[in-house]
């Protein structure tokens, strides 16, 4: 297969306050820890099509201040698919621990992939990153 993500680093103000969230998420994902540190934090997940990571790194002195702005040039947001509406319901359950800002709770967003059966929660990383847990059904058959 093609075209699947190898890797993700994302820009946090202070991963230390960031590593709580990500942690969480990650783990409860499949992925494992590889490092912790002040200035980066990895995490990795291994599959049949190999290694893939996401790791976040601090941002530069200079640019840390600025809000995130998913309008502007750069990443919107990072979506993580699970098995079914039930994995959502817990990830949202565990964000709900953690304290995350939930954007929008756990429902069917029918204006997604078509209206079959798109099931999400949406949420945000300490500086305002959106991220998403989604489940969406098998593709169906071609008649």
């Amino acid at each position: 297969m093609r075209g699947v993500v190898h890797h993700i680093d994302l820009t946090v103000r202070d991963p230390k306050a960031s590593f709580a969230l990500y942690h969480a998420v990650l783990t409860a994902l499949g992925y494992r820890l590889l490092r912790q540190g002040e200035e980066a934090c990895g995490w990795e997940l291994v599959s049949p099509l190999g290694e893939h990571s996401i790791d976040i790194r601090r941002a530069r002195e200079e640019s840390a201040g600025r809000p995130h702005d998913r309008y502007a040039p750069g990443l919107h947001h990072l979506a993580f698919a699970v098995e079914s509406r039930a994995a959502v319901d817990e990830m949202h359950a565990l964000l709900l621990k953690t304290g995350a800002p939930i954007l929008d709770a756990p429902a069917e967003y029918p204006e997604y992939n078509q209206g079959r059966g798109y099931y999400a929660v949406f949420f945000a990383d300490p500086d305002g990153l959106k991220l998403e847990c989604v489940f969406t059904p098998p593709p169906r058959a071609a008649a």
